[in-house]
């Protein structure tokens, strides 16, 4: 039997590495996809059903414009007799046509069947920055020193480089943790006081498709 964790991996491995066939290692057949964007600068279709849907747009389609993907989820893996599991996470990758960095973070929602596959999955996109091609030798060695896949917003904000480009995207990963400031600055004020969750009971955004 497949674990959630198990099912998270083989979906971040598809998708980092534009291997698809990782797919049947992480969904069901007939999964469901919601697509939550917030922002101007990414745009995907607000609802896939099936695996093969589901790797046309988060596998073959995202593979034509992006490579270097690490994608991060920051909260410890799930239980293995976890049904719902929530998390943020964090994308670092460039676009092959013009050599932008980008990086970016929202929310997973996940559901798993008693298989252990993800049989529904919400991702919300709440920031995407772009960065010049010159911020690569920056940025992609920050992100090749993350634990992979499973980080910690402390680790993600601990390296990173100084660039104000990242403000928006480090401000909402570290937005649970009070008193820990942000790269160049003292202040320690872009942090909120949140709670963080890693939830593994109810979700209360993620709509009933039943």
């Amino acid at each position: 039997m497949t674990t959630p964790a198990e099912s998270i991996f083989s979906y971040l491995r598809a998708k980092d590495g534009n291997r698809p066939y990782l797919l049947a290692d992480a969904f069901t057949p007939d999964a469901l996809l919601e697509m939550v964007v917030k922002t101007a600068t990414m745009s995907f279709p607000p609802a896939s059903r099936g695996r093969e849907a589901i790797g046309d747009v988060l596998v073959r389609k995202f593979a034509r414009n992006y490579e270097n993907v690490y994608t991060f989820c920051l909260s410890s893996a799930p239980r293995n007799d976890a049904g719902v599991f929530s998390c943020d996470w964090l994308v670092i990758m460039t676009e092959k046509e013009s050599r932008a960095v980008r990086v970016g973070c929202g929310r997973y929602d996940w559901c798993f069947a008693c298989s252990g596959l993800a049989e529904c999955l919400s991702i919300t996109i709440e920031t995407m920055q772009s960065l010049p091609p010159a911020m690569q030798d920056e940025i992609l060695p920050w992100a090749c020193g993350l634990p992979y896949p499973w980080c910690t917003a402390e680790a993600v904000a601990r390296g990173a480089p100084t660039i104000d480009l990242l403000r928006p995207v480090l401000e909402y990963i570290g937005r649970m943790r009070p008193g820990r400031s942000l790269p160049g600055d003292a202040s320690g004020s872009a942090f909120g006081n949140q709670h963080i969750e890693s939830a593994e009971g109810g979700r209360q955004n993620f709509h009933d498709h039943a």
